[in-house]
C-alpha cells in the first residue's frame, strides 16, 4: 500500500464495491498480496477459509499482524518476501487474490518489476483477481487550482524522498493495469473510478512525512529550503482545502480480473 497519506476514498467504500463485484461467490482461499492495517482488517471481516498477507517489510508485517490478531485463526498467516523472488508462495493456489494499491507499492521493493506483477501472479490466482490502485498524479501540470496544488505537493514529497535515498511510489494508470492483465493470461470483467477529494488529512500528512527525510539530507541549507517550501505549500493548500470544500483530482480504481 501507499505511504500513510488520504489518498483515496474511506476504505472501506472500495472494499464494498469489490464486496458488490464478488456477489454471492466464496471467498474461499484468499490472498492479500500486498497488506497493510486497511486491508487485513477487511480480509479478516470476510467468510474465507483461511487468508495470507504478504508484507515486504518485517515491520510492517508486525504492524499487521498486531492490527489483525483479534481475528486471525490458525490457518491464516503472515509472510514476509518480495515477489521478484520466485519461491515465494511457489505452488500455492488462492481462490480470491487482492492487490491493494500494490501495483504503485511495489517499487519500494522490487524496482522495474511492475510489468512483471500480473505474470507473477497469475499461477496463484485460482478464480479472481482484484487490482486498487491510483491513477498518477504527479505527472502533467493540472490547469486548475485545486489539481495543481495536489500535483505541486505530491512532487515536492517525491523530491523529498530521493534526496533523502529512498524509492517514491510509482503509481501507473488504469488502462496500463488493464492492458498487462489482459497480457498476462486474464480477462478483465469489471472496472471502477473513484474521484478524489483531498482535504486536510492529505495536505499535512504528505508535508509531515518529508521532515524525517529532510533531517537526512547532508546540505542543511538545502534542507531549510525545502522545509519552508513544504510549509509554504501546507498553507496554501489549507486555505484552498477551506475555500473549495478540498481539492478535487485525480481517482483510484478497482479491476476485477478472472484467469482465461
Amino acid at each position: 500500500m501507499p505511504p500513510s497519506t488520504d489518498l483515496r476514498p474511506p476504505a472501506s467504500g472500495l472494499f464494498r464495491e469489490i464486496e458488490r463485484i464478488h456477489g454471492d461467490r466464496p471467498w474461499g482461499a484468499f490472498l492479500d498480496a500486498g497488506t497493510g492495517t486497511h486491508s487485513i482488517d477487511w480480509v479478516g471481516s470476510l467468510a474465507t477459509e483461511r487468508w495470507t498477507a504478504v508484507s515486504g517489510a518485517e515491520a510492517h508485517a508486525a504492524q499487521t499482524a498486531d492490527a489483525i490478531a483479534a481475528k486471525r485463526r490458525a490457518t491464516d498467516r503472515i509472510v514476509v518476501g518480495n515477489w521478484a523472488d520466485p519461491s515465494l508462495l511457489a505452488g500455492e493456489r488462492y481462490d480470491t487474490v487482492l492487490a491493494d494499491y500494490l501495483l504503485g507499492a511495489i517499487d519500494g521493493f522490487a524496482p522495474y518489476f511492475q510489468h512483471r506483477l500480473f505474470t507473477r501472479l497469475r499461477p496463484l490466482v485460482g478464480r479472481r483477481l482484484y487490482v486498487v490502485g491510483l491513477e498518477p498524479y504527479v505527472v502533467g501540470e493540472p490547469d486548475n487550482a485545486e489539481g495543481r496544488i495536489v500535483w505541486e505537493i505530491g512532487r515536492f514529497r517525491d523530491a523529498c524522498l530521493l534526496l533523502a535515498g529512498e524509492q517514491p511510489y510509482r503509481e501507473y494508470p488504469s488502462q496500463w493495469a488493464v492492458d498487462h492483465l489482459e497480457a498476462s493470461g486474464y480477462r478483465v470483467i469489471a472496472a471502477k473510478r473513484y474521484a478524489n477529494r483531498y482535504k486536510e488529512r492529505f495536505v499535512n500528512s504528505q508535508i509531515d512525512m518529508c521532515a524525517p527525510r529532510l533531517a537526512k539530507i547532508a546540505d542543511r541549507d538545502l534542507a531549510k529550503m525545502l522545509a519552508a517550501r513544504g510549509e509554504a505549500l501546507r498553507a496554501e493548500a489549507l486555505a484552498l482545502v477551506a475555500s473549495a470544500n478540498g481539492l478535487r483530482h485525480g481517482f483510484d480504481y478497482i479491476l476485477a480480473a478472472e484467469p482465461v
